[in-house]
């Protein structure tokens, strides 16, 4: 046995067991014993069993039939230098991990929590989720034909948690111990009172081992594409320009349930554009076959081109029931005067929603109330109650003002002049000792208070919205500025935290868990690459998410997440936009749809995934 970071166990060879299995087998037996209620199933779920019974044939929302076929090409604004998504370095394609790589389950997109084998044919757990066991099913391949074993499996679990993206690091600290206990079995012991390691644990991406024996994991070259076991490998691409992608022929898991009527189209090109008008355009002449439209107002003023006229292209709504999550802008707490929530608290006073709201979408989309609004985990209006108030009250003293007694984003009348959220920002601006002189606002140590809102290249909506803002931001004397750069230079400024206001998207889903520490923990706020963009450091945060993660029933999982919003929203660490009630997708007419909507709407998991070609 071969030792790896921390003793864990990371080898095994499998002729071993192939040797030794009928003695091994009473002694497993004896083991597998001591959790009591384990037993092998074919999926795995937050609370109580999952949804869909052993013998399901393919998941609801999809057309297990679907015609293989077609190929397609999307368009992402930016641009790329790296095409490994597992780690910090470079800017990577959002889509890549969806389509070329897997892992020991698959989330079924019809349940909040819910998991069912992918790589492996089945899982095994006690009722405290102290462990977890699974076990690969015996066909599974990468997708250059070498099986997927135990060894890759183990050795994907360390090399992500110590090399990886910071977002595996938090999973591989709560590993006790990682081994194998069968020729295609891996178990996983947990050293924290996590119900939902578990779970995270068969989400992991399964990387090919052998690839990387004598190269550097973390600091790969473009050049060097991580090999995975999905349906789709990368067959050429364009630094910045293209990537294409082709469905392997050879793929091992079509029949697999989970798989079953996805992932049905031939080739999909990802094409790189300057900015989403220059996209827009593109698909209206026909080089692109499909867009997501989030802005309504455009939706129903520029989607009545010619080739919408004459049918060759298709507008779709998806509804959802999805939180709204956090688009905004990010106020970085690391750095002064952002570090003061009456500073906060008067940008988003100043911050005139309903005429921005008016001016670009015609007052069609409505506001981000929370983190978790549009859902059955948002925050309760009014003052905290029952559960919830017991939860926060142990952290009274330290909570901003107007988090027990409810907190409420303000509202202007919704004319240009915003005079009310003006008035009540300047107030809060002296308070914290700002005042205007001559026409700038300035501290006691005469600083002029100045301030940077920072975008990603090819962000014409957010730009539109900051321009506006920063107009109403020099009626406070306040000198705004907005810089435009390229995917790279905005991954790694934000990244080491190096701006005032940022641009911010934070998708949040109906089984927020251990990631939430990663969003907003006090740990993760400090970590260079940290989703922690505000800089948010507080024990009441800190405490909601470990009464999440230790929940053992809907309604204190609920609680908690509800208590944990409101935290969050008195906070002000965030100046909210519109949210997005449901998808929008323009597409081609060939590009069609099973017209049965998951609970979670589109997605990466939904288009293409499950759509298919038909001429």
């Amino acid at each position: 046995m071969e030792k790896g970071v921390r003793g864990f166990a990371v080898k095994i060879p499998v002729k071993f067991f192939e040797i030794l299995w009928p003695i091994c087998t009473a002694l497993v037996l004896i083991l597998r014993a001591s959790g009591a209620g384990a037993e092998e199933r074919h999926g795995i779920a937050m609370y109580g069993p999952p949804a869909l019974p052993p013998d399901f044939v393919s998941l609801p929302y999809v057309n297990a039939d679907a015609a293989k076929g077609g190929s397609i090409v999307l368009g992402n604004t930016g641009g790329f230098n790296s095409l490994n998504p597992f780690v910090l370095k470079g800017t990577v394609p959002w889509q890549l991990s969806v389509f070329t790589h897997e892992s020991l389950m698959g989330r079924s997109q019809d349940e909040p929590f819910a998991l069912y084998g992918l790589l492996a044919e089945s899982v095994e757990t006690t009722e405290d989720r102290s462990w977890v066991e699974f076990t690969l099913r015996p066909d599974t391949r990468f997708s250059d034909g070498s099986p997927v074993t135990v060894e890759d499996v183990i050795w994907s679990y360390e090399v992500l948690g110590t090399e990886g993206h910071p977002r595996y690091h938090a999973l591989w600290a709560q590993i006790e111990s990682i081994e194998a206990v069968g020729p295609r079995s891996v178990r996983l012991t947990f050293s924290s009172d996590n119900r939902e390691l578990a779970l995270l644990a068969g989400l992991r991406p399964i990387l090919k081992k052998a690839q990387w024996a004598d190269k550097s994991f973390a600091d790969a070259p473009l050049s060097e594409i991580p090999i995975g076991s999905g349906p789709y490998t990368i067959t050429d691409f364009e630094a910045g320009r293209f990537v294409q992608l082709q469905r392997n022929p050879d793929y091992w898991g079509t029949d697999v349930p989970v798989r079953r009527g996805t992932h049905n189209l031939n080739a999909i090109r990802l094409d790189f554009y300057a900015d989403a008008d220059v996209l827009l355009e593109a698909f209206k002449a026909g080089a692109v076959s499909a867009v997501r439209e989030f802005n309504v107002e455009t939706w129903n003023s520029q989607y009545n081109f010619p080739r919408i006229e004459t049918g060759e292209v298709i507008k779709t709504e998806i509804p959802h029931q999805k939180p709204s999550g956090m688009t905004g802008f990010a106020m970085n707490t690391r750095r002064p005067p952002f570090d003061d929530w009456r500073i906060r608290e008067a940008l988003l006073q100043a911050f005139n929603f309903e005429y921005i709201n008016d001016t670009l979408t015609g007052g069609a989309q409505s506001r981000i109330t929370s983190y978790f609004s549009n859902s059955v985990l948002a925050m309760q209006e009014g003052p905290a109650s029952g559960r919830v108030a017991e939860l926060l009250a142990p952290f009274a003293e330290d909570l901003l003002p107007k988090t027990l007694d409810g907190y409420t984003l303000p509202q202007s009348d919704g004319s240009l002049r915003n005079r009310k959220g003006l008035r009540r920002a300047t107030l809060l601006l002296k308070e914290a000792g700002w005042a205007a002189d001559e026409g700038v606002l300035r501290n006691a140590d005469g600083t002029a208070f100045e301030m940077e809102i920072l975008l990603p290249q090819g962000s014409t909506e957010y730009r539109a919205i900051a321009d506006i803002y920063i107009q109403t931001l020099e009626r406070l004397g306040i000198a705004a500025t907005v810089s435009l750069v390229d995917d790279a230079q905005f991954t790694s400024r934000t990244g080491n935290f190096d701006f005032d206001l940022a641009y911010y998207r934070r998708a949040l889903s109906l089984s927020p868990g251990t990631e939430q520490r990663l969003y907003w923990g006090s740990a993760s706020a400090d970590e260079p690459g940290s989703r922690n963009l505000m800089g948010v450091k507080s024990t009441a945060v800190d405490a909601m998410i470990d009464e999440m993660l230790r929940a053992e029933t809907p309604d204190d999982f609920r609680a908690a997440t509800r208590a944990l919003d409101r935290v969050m929203t008195a906070g002000r660490y965030v100046i909210p936009f519109w949210q997005f009630t449901s998808g929008r997708i323009a597409h081609v007419a060939q590009m069609r749809h099973p017209g049965t909507w998951p609970i979670y709407g589109d997605g990466p998991n939904y288009m293409p995934e499950v759509w298919w070609w038909e001429d």
